[in-house]
């Protein structure tokens, strides 16, 4: 490439960056809010603080809506104000399944999450607070070690007990509730703490001890808004893949009123830091991706390729100086026909066998004659 091609270049590559920059940033505000999970937005370990805290399930229902604490950020209806969280239990002798669900909607109800107690024939209590697969993907599950046993446990299993069942429904909630808005997730995060009891243990693990819970959930559970809006769970909204460093990538796709579907790679390394690569599939065709170059010096550079709804590609990549230096540089490839149309008019077509009407045979045979 000459110098003139790479001078016009760089303008386009920096026009590229701004672009998908301030597209990127606006649309990780929208991503972030859930992180690539809804669940994020629910911290389970202070739902398991609150569990433990509480005299009954009512009050269990009470303390996870309250306006002063503001344990959920759930904004699933996309209405600006915190949704309402519901609480039902279903027993089956030994075993109690509390489902924290969401009240989306008129007559319809997500589960966010299952606390299951159950006790075994010694008499042992085991607690497992689960995320529901929708919102958290799957074996998202934290076993709460409480330093005492919640004091309504022990009504669980008195004769003639009645499983809690909240009363309150879409556009009817008690006194104590008033909406508030959600918090970005990291203020979310940053926030919500302070209200995990750090007497408590919470360990995470991929196994549910009861067979029972699982049944009774499976019969049970509410999934209207999953069911409604299937591209937005865990599944799809995120991809985990573990690499053979121990680093761990994860993909998060968002599609805009526009048509324009934005994709964005993060790496979390195992410094806990993180990058991230977008690539952007615009409406009118054009396919914008951004790469990282790792320099001698240890940083690293971004490039860009464009493949153009017309057929023409746009590519960056590096040119390693003698130095050790990297600079980026486009090229610029055509379809076959203008390849061959350009090259001709460069000269570099070959020419037939005996051709001898071209001006420098002529020049040739001028110079023999003299």
């Amino acid at each position: 490439m000459n110098k003139k091609n790479g001078t016009k270049a760089i303008p386009f590559i920096i026009a590229v960056f701004i672009a998908l920059n301030g597209i990127f940033a606006q649309d990780v505000t929208t991503v972030s809010a859930v992180d690539g999970t809804i669940g994020d937005n629910l911290n389970l370990e202070a739902v398991a603080s609150l569990f433990g805290e509480s005299k009954d399930l009512e009050d269990f229902e009470k303390r996870l809506n309250d306006p002063k604490t503001q344990i959920s950020n759930l904004d699933l209806n996309e209405d600006t104000q915190v949704d309402y969280l519901r609480v039902v239990e279903t027993s089956e002798k030994n075993t109690h399944v509390i489902a924290i669900q969401v009240v989306v909607g008129k007559d319809m109800y997500q589960d966010v999450a299952t606390i299951e107690v159950e006790k075994d024939n010694k008499g042992t209590v085991s607690v497992q607070v689960v995320g529901d697969v929708y919102m958290y993907g799957p074996n998202y599950i934290i076993e709460p070690v409480y330093v005492y046993r919640p004091v309504f446990f022990s009504l669980f299993w008195r004769p003639y007990y009645r499983p809690y069942r909240s009363v309150y429904y879409w556009g009817f909630y008690p006194r104590h509730f008033h909406y508030w808005h959600p918090f970005h997730v990291n203020i979310y995060r940053k926030n919500v703490h302070v209200h995990i009891n750090t007497h408590y243990t919470y360990r995470h693990t991929s196994i549910r001890r009861s067979t029972t819970a699982v049944a009774i959930h499976i019969r049970t559970r509410r999934n209207d808004y999953g069911k409604k809006y299937p591209h937005k769970s865990y599944k799809i909204r995120t991809a985990g893949v573990t690499k053979v460093n121990g680093t761990q990538k994860r993909t998060v796709q968002v599609k805009s009123a526009n048509g324009n579907t934005y994709s964005a790679s993060g790496v979390n390394k195992p410094n806990g830091t993180k990058k991230r690569v977008a690539g952007t599939h615009q409406a009118d065709g054009d396919n914008y991706k951004m790469a990282g170059i790792n320099k001698p010096d240890g940083t690293k550079k971004r490039m860009v390729a464009v493949n153009k709804a017309d057929g023409t590609k746009k590519r960056g990549y590096a040119v390693q100086k003698p130095n050790g230096n990297r600079k980026v540089m486009t090229s610029k490839k055509k379809p076959a026909d203008m390849r061959t149309a350009t090259r001709a008019k460069k000269g570099h077509v070959k020419r037939k066998k005996g051709a001898n009407n071209t001006k420098r045979n002529v020049a040739k045979r001028k110079k023999k004659r003299k």
